[in-house]
């Protein structure tokens, strides 16, 4: 039988949002300070990289065209 387009998304989008999630949580784990050093520059960095990336994300899926630079 073959897997419908619908069947084939749903399929590949809980096995990659699970891999997200629990790649979160491996992030999340450096936040245990007894076994990490880092600093508010290094967390600020981290953060954006995640949330541009995220922004990203959402707008591809919305449709929406992603704002090009212009002069």
């Amino acid at each position: 039988m073959t897997e419908t387009r619908s069947d084939r998304f749903k399929r590949l989008a809980t096995q990659r949002t699970n891999a997200v999630l629990d790649k979160l949580r491996l992030l999340g784990n450096l936040s245990n300070k007894s076994s990490y050093e880092y600093t508010e520059e290094d967390l600020r960095k981290i953060f954006s990289a995640v949330e541009t990336q995220f922004r990203v994300i959402k707008t591809r899926f919305s449709g929406a065209k992603m704002n090009q630079f212009k002069l």
